[in-house]
C-alpha cells in the first residue's frame, strides 16, 4: 500500500472511481456526497463541499448538509458547514482544498454569504478558536 503524507489520499486512482448511485434510488432521493469531514475533538464538526467555479450546490444536497448541520448542533456539537470553490478544471490536477475560497457557510442554523476571500483553512482556524 502507498505511503501519503497525512491529508493525502492514499490510492488516488481509487478516489478517481465512479460511483453509481441509480440503484439506491428511494422515491425521489438518491445518495449525496460530502468532500470533507472533520471532527474535532468530541466537540465540533466542519463539513466541506467544493464546487468548480460558479457551480451551484444542488437543492437536494444544500438541503441534507442543512439537516445534518443542524441536526449536529442541536446534539450540542458546534458544526460549520463550508461551500467552497476551486477553478482546478483538470481533473489530473489535485484540488488544493486549504486554499479554496469559501463562497457561503452554514452556521448556528443559518446560511451566510463569505464576504471576504476566505480559505477554507481561514474559516476553519477561525472555528477551531470557537470550539
Amino acid at each position: 500500500m502507498a505511503v501519503a503524507q497525512r491529508g493525502q489520499i492514499v490510492l488516488p486512482n481509487r478516489a478517481k472511481q465512479i460511483k453509481d448511485f441509480s440503484g439506491l434510488l428511494f422515491a425521489s432521493i438518491t445518495p449525496t456526497d460530502i468532500d470533507g469531514l472533520i471532527e474535532y475533538h468530541g466537540k465540533g464538526y466542519v463539513l466541506i463541499e467544493l464546487k468548480l467555479g460558479d457551480a451551484q450546490v444542488p437543492q437536494g444536497q444544500r438541503l441534507a448538509l442543512k439537516r445534518l448541520t443542524d441536526d449536529l448542533q442541536r446534539a450540542n456539537r458546534l458544526t460549520l458547514c463550508l461551500i467552497a470553490k476551486h477553478e482546478t478544471v483538470n481533473c489530473d490536477e489535485v484540488i488544493d482544498v486549504a486554499n479554496a475560497i469559501v463562497s457561503e457557510y452554514r452556521y448556528k442554523g443559518q446560511w451566510h454569504e463569505a464576504k471576504a476571500d476566505k480559505t477554507v483553512r481561514q474559516f476553519i482556524e477561525k472555528f477551531m478558536e470557537l470550539v
